[in-house]
């Protein structure tokens, strides 16, 4: 089972958990960070580093974030692997926690 990236990552985008995933299976797009689950190796090591507490495994998801999972599956085979900590953007706090963000998504 892979881990998933869901909606509370959308224009937050910490991208924390990219330094501590031992498979590099991060995959960065505009405003938002998917993980491949071809690359995930399920360690779990990413989701303590969450700030926005945006990663689930697989069959933990929230109900209402089930839809990530073909999301980031579709984004990791377009997107670039991202292997090192960006700064998050200006506003990512005042995003954090914000409901209804999947229409942001940039692609």
């Amino acid at each position: 089972m892979a881990f998933v990236v869901t909606e509370n990552c959308i224009k937050c985008k910490y991208t924390d958990c990219v330094a501590v995933c031992p498979a590099d299976a991060f995959y960065e797009g505009p405003n938002f960070l998917a993980i491949s689950p071809i690359d995930c190796i399920d360690c779990g090591l990413c989701v303590p580093e969450c700030p926005a507490e945006a990663i689930y495994q697989e069959d933990e998801l929230p109900e209402d974030q089930k839809e990530f999972t073909e999301l980031n599956a579709e984004l990791a085979l377009v997107w670039p692997r991202i292997v090192e900590v960006k700064p998050a953007p200006d506003d990512a706090d005042q995003w954090n926690g914000v409901a209804n963000k999947l229409k942001l998504i940039e692609t």
